[in-house]
C-alpha cells in the first residue's frame, strides 16, 4: 500500500528535524491572536431622564423591546402618562440600555389605601438581559416612589417575568388579562 508522497518525504527527512521540531522550547504570548482579550463589562449605572434627548432614548428602547420585538401596537405602547412620569434610563458603557418609568396614580387600586404609583414599561435591550439590569431599573423606580411618600407600587407584568417580580417581593392579584396581546398579571408591593 502506498502511504502517498508527504509521508515517504517525512521517512526520508533527517533525524535532525525532527529533534528540532520536538526540543523546541514552548512559548507562550499570553492571549489567543484570535480571540479578543476578556475585559469585565463596564458598570451599569441608572440615572433620571432629565431631558427631552435622554426620553427619546427611553422611548428608542421601548420601540425595539415592545414594538419590534413583542408586536405590541405603537398607540398602546406609547401614552399620555409618558410627560408626567418619572423616566429612568440605564447606562452601561456610555450606552443607554434600558429604561422604566413611575406613574403617580390618581387613587389606589381596589382595596387599598393611601398613596400608590404604578411602575411599567421596563425594557432592557436583549444583549443585556440577564445582567441584572431589570433588577437596577426596579430598585430606583420603588426608591423614588417611597421618597414620593407612596405606601404601594403595581404594576403589570408580562407572565414570563412573574418570577422577577415576585423575587422582589410582589404579589400577583386577580386573573390574568390580555394587554397589547400579550397576557399580564396585576402584582402589587407594599413600600
Amino acid at each position: 500500500m502506498d502511504a502517498g508522497p508527504s509521508c515517504d518525504r517525512a521517512a526520508r527527512a533527517p533525524p535532525l528535524f525532527f529533534r528540532l521540531l520536538t526540543s523546541l522550547p514552548f512559548v507562550y504570548l499570553g492571549s489567543d491572536m484570535a480571540t479578543p482579550p476578556e475585559t469585565s463589562p463596564a458598570p451599569v449605572t441608572i440615572a433620571q431622564v432629565k431631558d427631552e434627548a435622554e426620553l427619546m432614548q427611553a422611548l428608542a428602547i421601548r420601540e425595539v423591546v415592545f414594538i419590534e420585538e413583542q408586536h405590541v401596537p405603537e398607540g398602546i405602547e406609547r401614552d399620555a402618562e409618558d410627560a408626567n412620569a418619572f423616566h429612568v434610563l440605564a447606562y452601561q458603557g456610555g450606552h443607554a440600555i434600558g429604561t422604566g418609568r413611575l406613574v403617580m396614580m390618581s387613587e389606589p387600586p381596589p382595596g387599598q389605601q393611601g398613596k400608590w404609583g404604578q411602575i411599567g414599561r421596563m425594557a432592557v435591550l436583549q444583549s443585556h438581559r440577564k445582567a441584572r439590569v431589570g433588577s437596577k431599573l426596579l430598585i430606583m423606580l420603588e426608591n423614588e416612589a417611597r421618597n414620593r411618600g407612596v405606601g404601594g407600587v403595581m404594576l403589570h407584568a408580562q407572565l414570563y417575568a412573574l418570577e422577577f417580580y415576585k423575587r422582589h417581593g410582589y404579589e400577583a392579584l386577580g386573573p390574568v388579562f390580555q394587554e397589547g396581546g400579550i397576557d399580564h398579571l396585576e402584582m402589587h408591593k407594599r413600600l
